[in-house]
Formats: structure tokens, C-alpha cells, sequence
């Protein structure tokens, strides 16, 4: 009987069609419960890598960009890398000062202080994390806390979701908007966005 200490699975599911392969994550995940085996799980598939492990570590040109767990690397991504890699983010340029990073003329609240002085760096914004309404609608959250107006220049139909890129208003910046499917807005369509404090994440390295 084979009873390895540590097992390397490298890529295991990439032949598999998609919903044998979604099926899968979660069978290897209630092996690995059952049997406690030590794995080393290689996977360029975000959904893969946070069902089927404890702690995801990635990588970037065989440098370790970071490790944690699924929450750690989607909530509090270090480097621009990580955020795109695990999960879509937006990543904006910025100068920083205090609670506030300025982005190509607009302002936006961080959740904490940054660096006492400015500074230039870089801010991840996942899609889903900001919210939108029609222009002749309420303003979604607090009038003064990332508030912000736009025009919507892209929008896909995903079935379980609709995709925006929707520009914001005196600046250059174009953020991608994840919603539910029924929130529907045409191209063309004046929108307000509103980005909780807590979304707008600083990184370590830009």
C-alpha cells in the first residue's frame, strides 16, 4: 500500500471539460480532509487553488509573490501581480497621503492611513466591491465617502452577472464594475459609483 508523506499534483485537472473539472476540486479537497496527506497543489486556476488548499502561495517567475490563505491573498493582495492573479482588480496609480489617494484628478478615502508624507503607489479595487446606480437614482452610499459619477462605456451580459467599464467623470480612469444581472444600464448610460474605504487597498509594491 502507498502511503506518501507529501503528494505533488501538478496540474491535475487541466484535461478535464469544466464541470467535471469543478466537481473534482471539491472531491481532492474531502480526500485531503479525510486522509490528512501533506499536498503541494501547482494550479493556474484561481478557483481550483481556493477550493483544494489551506495556504496558497504565489508565484511570479519562480519568485514567491506571496502566501496565505484564499482570504489573506484576495482581501489583502501585496503586489499588483497577485491582485490580478487572484481574482480581476483594478489597479489605479495614485499618490497617497494620509487617508486619502489621489487618482488622475479624483480623490478617494482609504479605510487607513497610508504614509505620512505623499508618495506615489498603487491601489487594487476588485470590480465586485463597487456598487452602481442610474444617474436619476439615489446615490449608493455615503454622499462623501467615494462617491464618484461616470459614463458607461462597455457592457456584457454574463448570465449570473453583468460586466461594466464605465469611465469616471474629470479623470482618465476607467473602472471595471461587476453587479448582479438584473442591475442593467445601456452604453452611453450617465451612472454613479460609490467605492467603500475598506475596497480601495493599498499594496506593499506596485
Amino acid at each position: 500500500m502507498v502511503d506518501p508523506e507529501t503528494l505533488l499534483l501538478d496540474e491535475p485537472l487541466s484535461n478535464l471539460d469544466a464541470n467535471l473539472r469543478e466537481e473534482m476540486r471539491y472531491e481532492i479537497r474531502r480526500l485531503h480532509d479525510e486522509f490528512h496527506i501533506t499536498t503541494v497543489y501547482v494550479t493556474h486556476d484561481q478557483a481550483e487553488a481556493m477550493v483544494t488548499s489551506d495556504r496558497i502561495a504565489v508565484m511570479s517567475s519562480g519568485r514567491i509573490e506571496q502566501i496565505g490563505t484564499s482570504e489573506d491573498v484576495y482581501e489583502r493582495p501585496r503586489t499588483s501581480f497577485v491582485a490580478r492573479f487572484i481574482g480581476a482588480s483594478n489597479i489605479v496609480e495614485c499618490q497617497v497621503q494620509g487617508d486619502r489617494a489621489t487618482v488622475d484628478g479624483m480623490v478617494l478615502r482609504l479605510a487607513a492611513p497610508g504614509p505620512a508624507a505623499g508618495r506615489r503607489g498603487a491601489l487594487s479595487i476588485r470590480p465586485h466591491a463597487i456598487a452602481v446606480s442610474g444617474a436619476a437614482e439615489p446615490r449608493p452610499g455615503a454622499a462623501d465617502a467615494n462617491t464618484l459619477s461616470g459614463e458607461v462605456r462597455r457592457q456584457i451580459y454574463l448570465g449570473d452577472s453583468r460586466d461594466y467599464l464605465i469611465a469616471v467623470d474629470g479623470s482618465g480612469v476607467i473602472l471595471r464594475v461587476i453587479v448582479p444581472p438584473w442591475i442593467h444600464h445601456a452604453v452611453g448610460a450617465r451612472v454613479h459609483l460609490h467605492i467603500p474605504p475598506a475596497a480601495c487597498h493599498l499594496l506593499a509594491e506596485s
